[in-house]
């Protein structure tokens, strides 16, 4: 029970980081609502989550750790650097709409929202495993033939998030390659689709690279520890 005001609270912070991807098709208006809410819910997460900044300087760091912190650390810049530019670009929220810097700072919103998606939506899979665990516990034990179903699942999210990724120039975007988006009038729901799909295929890389380097660690032998 414990657990689920930060279950909620991600879910709502991965719906709402969804919609705010959309910024045209939902409307410039509804964007800067949706990024205050997911201001809001940013705090809380890391309210309920204040054993993880406790414990950040304390225990011993293998590569898995090294890992989740980094990409932790990088997505708390992303969102800073969405949060702050968003708020000085803002016409209705905040209305300051900084004209002077406004190209500047356009740069600065649009590396922080794609590459936050990405190291977001990585960050989900690194803890993937916890979050399968806490799901094993509380249903029953699924088959062998519901796991290869999963995970068949799984990889094929993957691969149209793979295809998803080329086809809506994610990556040039993320290198800043183009300093507008353009969406034209396609349906909300396939762009969502899309990028769904996107972020599954950063969260099935995350889960999977964490599995193998915990895997590596179980085999190295205990030797190479003591070094």
């Amino acid at each position: 029970m414990k657990r689920l005001p930060k279950i909620a609270t991600d879910l709502l912070m991965t719906a709402l980081l969804l919609l705010l991807m959309s910024y045209s098709l939902v409307g410039e208006a509804a964007h800067e609502w949706l990024g205050v809410g997911i201001f809001l819910l940013f705090l809380l997460h890391h309210i309920l989550n204040k054993n993880w900044l406790k414990a950040l300087f304390r225990g011993k760091y293998p590569p898995i750790r090294i890992l989740q912190t980094a990409v932790d650390l990088l997505v708390l810049l992303c969102m800073t650097g969405s949060m702050i530019s968003g708020i000085l670009l803002s016409r209705y929220v905040f209305r300051l709409d900084i004209h002077r810097f406004s190209a500047a700072l356009q740069a600065v919103h649009m590396l922080s929202a794609y590459r936050g998606f990405a190291l977001l939506s990585l960050h989900l899979g690194l803890h993937w495993g916890g979050i399968m665990g806490m799901a094993k516990r509380l249903a029953k034990k699924p088959s062998k033939i519901r796991k290869h179903a999963l995970r068949g699942a799984a990889f094929l999210i993957a691969a149209y998030g793979a295809y998803a990724f080329v086809k809506r120039d994610f990556g040039d975007y993320m290198l800043l390659r183009y300093h507008f988006v353009f969406f034209g009038d396609e349906p909300l729901p396939l762009f969502l689709l899309d990028y769904a799909a996107i972020m599954g295929l950063f969260v099935w890389t995350g889960y999977y690279l964490a599995k193998a380097m915990r895997k590596s660690k179980a085999r190295q032998p205990e030797n190479d520890f003591k070094k």
